[in-house]
């Protein structure tokens, strides 16, 4: 039977769609792929210790522990110094139309350079403050708002108001004390930088960097380390504020994205004012959101940092898990209480027998209460003298050394703890516990 043209043409024409088909098919799978990494570890580049479970009671979430780039550049300073140094306030830059946020740039008395740190990292400060007639020593954390420089390190922190409705709440006492008292010519005491939030060079990949609120303070260090650096990796950053009164570097931004091809900018607005203009102010109106990232990002693998108040950390880090983001993709820190998910401590049996919590230096042994969320809530409550910084694991500042007995840990720590140590902010007692404090 002679073929004719026709049918000919007919087959030719299948076999070619089918070849696009196929095709297709494997450019959808290998793009999901990256999302969807089932049988791969989190980072084969590090201990498995060095995984958390913060987001959900089921799925680990990657806490960022150390960087492995070549660049020296991106060196921890975590032993640049011991104990605290004496810094000099060189600048004071408000940073917003209101005055609620304010830069330092703290350069060292003794004129040394200065170590380099990691982006996303932290200073912590002893602060001494002032209140009715007695001084006391208050230690507190501020991300590190800039990329490394040799001569000065800068911090931007953000007025801690009353809460609105709840005057017995007070305001933030040391960001207050660092708005209302120190001053260009101060000192302070500043701890070497520090913190497991910062990062990634191991895998060039695309970055998104999320920042709600003063979150965004360690999102400007990673950014204009990056695009300083000349960076050629694609950088999207998510930036949500009520409106544009509360944001801050807004020149700063919009000439990164004028200037930078390779960075995409995403200002969001939850309450926008009349004043502020959709699509020249801001590019979203409403807050950051699983839905917005979808719309916007194209289907590949990147990296994800998000820092900002604890509600959008719970919508968005869970969120991007449910999305299909590998855990070893996403990175985070948290204002407040760095747990996303409040683990409930198993209550005791009504005849198990109370444990006893001794403090040492103190002199006081005491019955463990157990409806104190963490060691350093019950030594506070009892008015035990110990240093505390962020209460959520991060800073050290509350490391003590335990003499006898165990704790356990409600959340992994992502600061450093010493061999027979324990970090109070985030620790209870299995059984009878005598600790140096």
């Amino acid at each position: 039977m002679t073929m004719t043209t026709g049918i000919l043409a007919l087959i030719i024409l299948t076999v070619i769609l089918l070849q696009v088909a196929v095709g297709a098919l494997l450019l959808y799978f290998h793009s999901k792929g990256h999302y969807k990494k089932l049988d791969n570890p989190v980072d084969e580049a590090e201990p498995a210790q060095n995984t958390s479970t913060k987001a959900t009671s089921t799925t680990a979430v990657s806490t960022i522990t150390r960087s492995t780039t070549d660049e020296e550049s991106y060196h921890p300073a975590e032993a640049a110094w011991k104990g605290f140094r004496e810094f000099i306030v060189q600048r004071r830059v408000p940073e917003d139309s209101q005055h609620s946020v304010c830069s330092f740039y703290l350069a060292p008395t003794d004129g040394q350079p200065l170590p380099p740190f990691i982006p996303g990292q932290f200073l912590t400060f002893k602060l001494a403050i002032s209140d009715t007639d007695q001084t006391k020593s208050v230690v507190r954390c501020y991300s590190l708002s800039d990329a490394p420089r040799s001569d000065y390190y800068r911090i931007s922190v953000k007025r801690a108001q009353a809460p609105v409705g709840l005057p017995e709440i007070p305001a933030g006492l040391a960001s207050s004390f660092l708005h209302d008292q120190v001053r260009e010519g101060d000192t302070l005491q500043v701890r070497a930088p520090g913190g497991h939030f910062h990062l990634m060079e191991a895998e060039p990949l695309p970055i998104v960097l999320i920042g709600g609120g003063i979150g965004i303070t360690p999102m400007l260090s990673m950014l204009n380390t990056l695009l300083e650096n000349g960076t050629d990796r694609e950088i999207w950053l998510y930036y949500g504020v009520c409106n544009g009164a509360d944001q801050i570097m807004k020149e700063h931004l919009q000439t990164f994205a004028d200037n930078h091809h390779n960075f995409h900018l995403y200002i969001c607005y939850s309450a926008p004012l009349e004043s502020d203009i959709e699509g020249i102010d801001y590019q979203h109106k409403g807050r950051v959101t699983l839905h917005l990232l979808r719309d916007t990002l194209k289907l590949m693998r990147y990296q994800f940092y998000v820092c900002g108040p604890k509600p959008m950390m719970e919508s968005l880090v869970p969120g991007l898990q449910e999305w299909g983001v590998d855990s070893g993709d996403i990175y985070y820190e948290s204002f407040g209480p760095a747990s996303l998910i409040k683990h409930e401590q198993p209550q005791p049996s009504a005849s198990a027998e109370p444990i006893t919590v001794t403090f040492s230096e103190s002199g006081k042994s005491i019955v463990w209460d157990v409806g104190a969320a963490s060691l350093l809530e019950f030594a506070e409550t009892n008015n035990i003298d110990v240093m505390s910084g962020c209460h959520a694991g991060s800073c050290g500042t509350c490391q003590t050394k335990v003499k006898s007995g165990e704790v356990e840990y409600t959340q992994q720590p992502d600061a450093d703890v010493e061999p027979g140590h324990c970090l109070l902010c985030i620790s209870t007692p299995r059984c009878d516990l005598t600790l140096e404090a």
